[in-house]
């Protein structure tokens, strides 16, 4: 009897080797769509740029995290997280919604809209 054990044990182990598993790996993706962004908010004065190295980043619109609705981002000054980096803005395909960031050549930096809680690097007035 435990030698119809083994058998069965290492049939199943050599059988499982050569069936193909890749199915078992494939990969899923869900996405909330919550349509386009409205108009961009109409502004009639930029404030004065408060250093030579400062950037105008324009308002957008982007997701809020719960993915239901998009939240307004007023236009701010900012210096570039590294030199040469050059803003590109976010923007909407008609499918979907691509944050923006920042890019220079070879390298980029996603944007985070957290990423200055010591408020050295953005201005504000």
């Amino acid at each position: 009897m435990k030698k119809v054990f083994v058998s069965a044990l290492l049939s199943v182990a050599l059988l499982a080797g050569a069936v193909d598993v890749t199915p078992l790996f494939a990969q899923v993706s869900l996405g909330i769509r919550i349509g386009p962004p409205p108009q961009p908010r109409v502004f009639h004065s930029r404030p004065r740029q408060p250093a030579q190295d400062y950037v105008w980043v324009e308002g957008y619109w982007y997701p809020n995290p719960s993915g239901k609705k998009y939240v307004w981002h007023d236009g701010y000054w900012t210096r570039a997280p590294f030199a040469g980096a050059r803003w590109v803005a976010p923007h909407y395909d008609g499918e979907r919604f691509f944050n923006g960031y920042w890019e220079s050549g070879d390298h980029r930096m996603d944007h985070d809209h957290h990423w200055d809680h010591d408020r050295d690097r953005d201005y504000r007035h």
